[in-house]
C-alpha cells in the first residue's frame, strides 16, 4: 500500500509569491510572519514580524514560540529559505500548547507525538533547495548535544505552498549552489531508498533531470529564469518525495555533522555526497549486484547525466565532478576535527534519515565516507 501527504495546496510559478496576502486573509487575521532577513513582507497585514538567520536550534525555536503565544496568530507565514520555513513549521506545531521541543524531538529529546492539529502555515521559499514548503518534518540543531534532530508529523505539512522562482533570483552563486546540491541529494535518497513508491519515484527521478541540466548552469548564470525554475520545482520535488518515501546515509551523516559544525545544510551535504554515493554503490555491488538497488543507481545516472546508457559508477563520477565543479568545502575546510569522527560515525549510525539508505554501511565504511569528504 502507497500513501502521499502533502501541503494543503501548492501554488507554483513566476510571480505567484503576490498572491500571498490573499491567500493568508483567507485563513486567518492574526498573521505572524517567520521571515528571513531581507524578505520583503511588507505588503502582509503582520501583528508580528520575526526574522531569523542561520539553522534553527533548540533556543531559537522556543523564542519563536514565545512569540507566538504572545501574539497569538491564526496563522503563520513563512518566507524566506528552508531554514526559516522549518522554523515556521515549528511555532505553528508548537506554539498552541503548552510543550517544549525538546518533549517533540527524535533520537535526543523525548520523542512524544505532536498534536494532532496545528496553526496553518503558508510558506514562501526563497530558495530552491530543503523543499520544507512539503515537508512534515523540520530539523533543529541541538548544540549541547552536537547533532541535529528533527520534530515530525502530518499536522506540520503546510497549509499552502507558494512557490516563486523569482523569489530566488538573487541567491548568491554559493547559497545557490548549497541549496541546488540539498534538493539534489533528496531526489537522489528518495528514489534509491528501499521505501520509494509508484507515488514518489516520477517526482525524485523528475527532480534529478532537473537539478542535473541545471544545477550547475543556475551557478554560473544567477539570471537564468528557466534554469531557476528547474530548480525551485526541483526541491519542491524533492520535499514531496522525501516526505512520502525515505532519505539516506548522506542526511544521515549531514545530522551528525551539522549540529557540530554549524555549515549550511546543503554544503555539509554536499561534501558527502559523492562519497556516500560511492560506498552505496560498492557495498551493492558486493552484497545484492543483481537487486532492485543498484539497478536504482544506474537508473538515477541516466537521469543526471542524460545519456541513456550510464551507470552507477557514471552517478558517483558525476556527483564527483559536480561537487568539484561546485568548489564544495570539504569536511576538514568546514571545521570537523580528526577526534570528532568516531562520534560522528556513531550518531550518522543512529539519525532517522539512515533507515532509509539502500543498503546497511558498517561504522568502518561511513568512517572511509568521511575520510574520503575530508
Amino acid at each position: 500500500m502507497s500513501t502521499f501527504s502533502t501541503a494543503g495546496r501548492v501554488v507554483l510559478g513566476a510571480g505567484v509569491s503576490e498572491q500571498v496576502a490573499d491567500l493568508v486573509a483567507g485563513l486567518g487575521r492574526r498573521v505572524l510572519v517567520v521571515a528571513g532577513r531581507s524578505a520583503d513582507v511588507a505588503g502582509l497585514p503582520a501583528v508580528a514580524v520575526h526574522r531569523h538567520r542561520g539553522e534553527p536550534d533548540v533556543d531559537a525555536v522556543r523564542a519563536a514560540v514565545a512569540i507566538a503565544r504572545d501574539v497569538r496568530p491564526d496563522v503563520v507565514v513563512g518566507w524566506g529559505g528552508g531554514s526559516v520555513l522549518d522554523l515556521a513549521k515549528c511555532v505553528a506545531v508548537l506554539a498552541p500548547g503548552g510543550t517544549d521541543v525538546l518533549d517533540h524531538l527524535e533520537v535526543v529529546g523525548r520523542g512524544l507525538p505532536l498534536p494532532d492539529a496545528a496553526l496553518p502555515v503558508v510558506a514562501v521559499p526563497s530558495t530552491a533547495g530543503t523543499g520544507a514548503e512539503v515537508t512534515a518534518n523540520a530539523p533543529v540543531r541541538v548544540p549541547d548535544r552536537g547533532v541535529k534532530a528533527s520534530l515530525r508529523g502530518r499536522a506540520m505539512l503546510p497549509a499552502v505552498a507558494v512557490v516563486d522562482p523569482l523569489l530566488t533570483l538573487g541567491c548568491p552563486p554559493d547559497l545557490t549552489a548549497a541549496s541546488g546540491a540539498d534538493a539534489l541529494t533528496q531526489c537522489l535518497e528518495a528514489y534509491t531508498t528501499p521505501q520509494a513508491t509508484p507515488l514518489t519515484d516520477p517526482l525524485a527521478r523528475d527532480g534529478l533531470v532537473r537539478a542535473g541540466r541545471s544545477l550547475r548552469r543556475v551557478v554560473e548564470h544567477g539570471d537564468d529564469v528557466g534554469a531557476r525554475t528547474d530548480l525551485s520545482v526541483a526541491a519542491l520535488q524533492s520535499g514531496m518525495a522525501l516526505a512520502n518515501a525515505r532519505l539516506g546515509a548522506v542526511h544521515g551523516l549531514a545530522a551528525a555533522l551539522g549540529g557540530r559544525l554549524g555549515a549550511p545544510h546543503g554544503q555539509v551535504c554536499a561534501a558527502v555526497l559523492a562519497a556516500t554515493t560511492a560506498a552505496n554503490v560498492a557495498a551493492l555491488r558486493r552484497t545484492d549486484p543483481h537487486g532492485p538497488g543498484l539497478a536504482r543507481y544506474d537508473d538515477a545516472a541516466v537521469a543526471l547525466t542524460g545519456l541513456p546508457g550510464a551507470r552507477a559508477d557514471d552517478a558517483v563520477a558525476w556527483l564527483a565532478d559536480l561537487v568539484a565543479a561546485l568548489a564544495v568545502p570539504g569536511l576538514g575546510t568546514l571545521g570537523l576535527a580528526r577526534d570528532d569522527v568516531p562520534d560522528v560515525v556513531a550518531d550518522a549510525l543512529a539519525a532517522s534519515s539512515t533507515r532509509g539508505n539502500p543498503v546497511t554501511l558498517t561504522p568502518a565504511e561511513l568512517t572511509d565516507v568521511v575520510a574520503a569528504s575530508w
